[in-house]
């Protein structure tokens, strides 16, 4: 969700943009502090630069803020309630520091302006020394060592729990469910243009890519979950901005710079952008296709390309989305189509969009498939299967972001009750347990205010989960329609 705020010269300004710029380089400084603290002596001119750094970096947030926190949620970094966009970049300073505040137990740090480079300085040579005991016993030793050094304008807490921390408010559904519709109503005019040989303009196309990236960055969750919208009428076109938004949050995952998930997104949104040419007794059978109608559909890879390659509004063709449509069919043992003839190698962004563009089809209702296969079951599928052809490690990176149980699932709990699954965990050693929002109760009877459930929640007496989930169902069967309560 975007904060905005009114600067001296009366300019709009996006403030969570710039706490994100400031958040980041934050975290660099205290990577670069705690490191250099383990190697060098206190009084070292590289430890004192270092910490002069953190001074200088918090203290502009400090500054208009009025406050500084940093917090940690499972893969999640927030500073100031503003979720950090981590990239090759900055990876390894988040984990760096990650590891330090939960060995020691601490998931929070809050900083007051009135902190000076002495109380920084003794705070961050506390976190580089062991730990004591566990997590538990290790914050309260972090949290009394602190008081006995004079530390008063930093304090440090434990980790929030993930229900409490997961970005899933009305205000951020409201906001990717327009970029969701804007997206799929300018998907539909360019695809009905295309049919009917009008000309488009890619400007309006740059827009929708750009809006869902920033959706996506901003949160990720919200956008994930709107990808479960999906409508039997308009297939084509929601198929196409699922596919570009699966693509993105994956990109996101691997590392991503904002450029690249633009490019990214624009192949993914226009993936089958080619199947505008292919006639709709085609598109819209009913069964299976005969030799001639699926030598024609078999073409639209083709047609893409050449659609694409005619795009107006860009400086230069988009070859990277060009190459996109034309390859994310191919698989990586080049059984699918086109035809390879000559030695190739699959691109980086056609791999992507082929296990995004795979998964959402077989989840979705379609004219040829009126009942979609379990997200669990295809992810599953593409994860055991090499004859699908896709690339192994993307799909190994799609299911640690999607989940073992996908956003969307329905799922039957050992409690009898019926759970949708709304996010995966975080934790990669714990993808069997996410949380979801439990629908009915164990009678069958729906909830009115279905609550939030994190399925890692173990039983204090007996340490084991509270709740597991037994099987996946269908939701037709029980008559929920699972975006009521992810979208």
């Amino acid at each position: 969700m975007m904060m905005v705020t009114r600067s001296e010269d009366g300019l709009i300004q996006d403030t969570s943009a710039l706490l994100s710029g400031e958040g980041r380089k934050v975290l660099a400084a205290l990577y670069a502090t705690m490191r250099s603290l383990r190697l060098y002596p206190l009084e070292n001119q590289v430890v004192q630069r270092a910490l002069a750094e953190v001074e200088a970096s918090a203290r502009i947030s400090l500054n208009r803020e009025g406050r500084l926190q940093l917090r940690l949620a499972g893969d999640f970094v927030f500073f100031n309630d503003v979720r950090l966009r981590l990239d090759l970049g900055n990876y390894a300073s988040f984990v760096f520091v990650r590891k330090i505040l939960e060995a020691h137990g601490v998931g929070s740090i809050d900083v007051n302006p009135a902190v000076d480079i002495r109380e920084w300085t003794s705070f961050l040579s506390l976190l580089v020394q062991e730990p004591e005991g566990t997590a538990q016993q290790a914050l309260e030793s972090v949290q009394q060592r602190i008081q006995q050094a004079g530390v008063e304008n930093i304090a440090v807490g434990p980790a929030a729990a993930l229900v409490d921390t997961l970005s899933l408010s009305e205000e951020a559904k409201e906001a990717a469910r327009r970029t969701y519709a804007r997206s799929v109503s300018v998907v539909k005019d360019v695809m009905t243009s295309v049919r009917l040989g009008k000309a488009w303009s890619g400007r309006r196309v740059k827009r929708v890519v750009l809006g869902i990236v920033d959706q996506v960055l901003h949160d990720e969750a919200a956008m994930l979950g709107m990808t479960t919208l999906r409508d039997y009428d308009e297939y084509t076109f929601t198929h196409s901005v699922n596919v570009c938004i699966l693509s993105v949050a994956l990109g996101q995952k691997l590392g991503f710079s904002r450029h690249q998930l633009f490019d990214l997104g624009l192949g993914a949104l226009f993936h089958d952008v080619g199947k505008s040419r292919v006639p709709l007794s085609v598109l819209n059978k009913e069964g299976r296709l005969d030799k001639e109608e699926w030598r024609v559909m078999s073409q639209h890879p083709e047609f893409g390309l050449i659609l694409l390659f005619d795009l107006h509004g860009f400086e230069e063709p988009p070859y990277r989305a060009m190459l996109t449509a034309y390859e994310h069919h191919m698989r990586t043992d080049f059984t699918g189509y086109p035809r390879v003839v000559r030695d190739r190698w699959m691109g980086f962004f056609s791999r992507i969009v082929a296990v995004a563009d795979a998964f959402d089809a077989a989840t979705s209702k379609r004219s040829y498939q009126y009942i979609p296969f379990p997200p669990d079951e295809v992810l599953r599928e593409m994860r055991d299967n090499p004859s699908r052809g896709f690339d192994a490690t993307i799909v190994k990176a799609f299911v640690n972001m999607m989940g073992i149980y996908p956003v969307g699932t329905l799922c039957i709990l050992d409690t009898g009750e019926l759970a949708v699954v709304v996010a995966p965990s975080p934790n990669p050693e714990e993808l069997h347990r996410p949380l979801v929002r439990v629908v009915s109760d164990a009678s069958g009877r729906k909830l009115p205010e279905p609550p939030l459930v994190d399925l890692s929640e173990e039983d204090a007496a007996t340490g084991r989960p509270v709740r597991t989930i037994v099987k996946t169902t269908d939701p037709d069967k029980y008559s929920i329609t699972v975006s009521d309560y992810v979208a």
